[in-house]
């Protein structure tokens, strides 16, 4: 099985973007995490949100392939503990499916995305900068699998 985080947003922080490739490496033989960067839609003075909203839909819709399940980070999704996300990434992999993790622009999904999610996960009520969440997710992912090989790096 492999992963593809697809998000709207590109040019991380040096340190989030060498925070994100170590995850990356580590889960490198267990779960191979695929990042695709999508730029995000225009915004501000003269510029309509709700069209960019669609354009980055579109865009993240245009970059999913079309047998992945599919997560959508959303704040209004399900919150998961580590060994809640374990747990689901075991099932995923039992579906043979590849996994897309979807992360939107500044006001979130387009409603087409989050109507083609199989789920939506939520990270919690904190509002987390959508650059940092790459690191968050790929930490997690890292301890999911760290969780199912019992091995000690995950000591809840």
């Amino acid at each position: 099985m492999r992963a593809r985080l697809i998000a709207v947003g590109e040019r991380m922080p040096g340190w989030v973007a060498e925070g994100f490739s170590e995850y990356r490496k580590r889960l490198s033989h267990e779960l191979p995490l695929e990042l695709i960067e999508l730029k995000p839609g225009n915004r501000g003075k003269g510029h309509d949100d709700a069209r960019a909203i669609r354009d980055e839909g579109a865009a993240m819709l245009a970059a999913l392939p079309h047998d992945n399940h599919v997560i959508a980070l959303d704040g209004r999704g399900k919150a998961w503990s580590s060994a809640d996300l374990a747990a689901q990434l075991a099932r995923w992999r039992m579906t043979g499916r590849d996994v897309a993790f979807l992360i939107g622009g500044p006001d979130g999904h387009a409603p087409d995305v989050l109507a083609r999610a199989d789920q939506r996960w939520s990270l919690g009520p904190l509002t987390l900068p959508h650059m940092l969440v790459r690191l968050v997710l790929a930490e997690q992912l890292y301890r999911a699998t760290t969780i199912i090989a019992g091995h000690p790096y995950h000591r809840a």
